[in-house]
């Protein structure tokens, strides 16, 4: 799931497709099944394409039905409601439906999913209409960069984040930290974003401390 995030930025609605799948590649792996192809794989793993990201609506869709998987203990019915979270968008790039994987539909009836379906849209109303929700807003106290690029950094108010894994974004900091402005805000699916007051880019980071 880490990786399908990072394809978010991906601008063309097929690239981002392509990118999606390949980033279920470590679950085709562990089952020992064909790997992705090595062009979605390859997707999945390196910055994304410049432009702006179409069919935001579709694609967040396409997250939110993939996020209602990771209740599945198998792995390879978890890779088939993956795979079936997608076709939101496969119908609107005119492309042939995946079946939707049977563990849902028999579980359907003890989960609820009506009632529960509410909550789900609305955990993306934020980042879609940009009512978002300041979590944290402090300057650096220190900032520090791993052998990938990605960073961790410390803020005043003593809280600790780190850039997610499925993030390709780098970034460019330097100086002393305290220069640094930093909002982090709600995100989809539980995600949090954060940004810097005067420098470019919105990173995808976690709390660890």
């Amino acid at each position: 799931m880490a990786r399908a995030y990072g394809c978010a930025a991906q601008p063309a609605t097929r690239v981002w497709l392509d990118c999606y799948y390949g980033a279920a590649q470590p679950v085709r792996a562990a089952l020992g099944m064909p790997p992705a192809s090595a062009a979605q794989v390859r997707l999945s793993e390196v910055p994304p394409l410049p432009g702006q990201p179409a069919d935001i609506a579709l694609r967040d869709a396409a997250m939110t039905e993939a996020s209602r998987c990771a209740g599945l203990s198998e792995g390879r019915l978890w890779l088939d409601c993956f795979y079936a979270a997608s076709n939101p968008v496969r119908a609107a790039l005119a492309l042939p439906l995946l079946g939707a994987a049977p563990v849902l539909a028999a579980k359907a009836p003890q989960q609820a999913v009506a009632p529960q379906r509410p909550q789900r849209v609305k955990s993306f109303l934020p980042e879609l209409f940009g009512q978002t929700v300041i979590e944290a807003q402090a300057n650096m106290v220190s900032y520090s960069f791993d052998a990938h690029s990605k960073f961790t950094i410390t803020l005043g108010n003593g809280q600790t984040w780190r850039q997610v894994e499925g993030d390709s974004r780098v970034a460019n900091w330097q100086g002393s930290a305290n220069r640094y402005l930093v909002t982090i805000t709600n995100g989809a699916l539980g995600s949090h974003n954060l940004t810097v007051k005067g420098a470019p880019g919105m990173f995808k980071v976690r709390r660890i401390s």
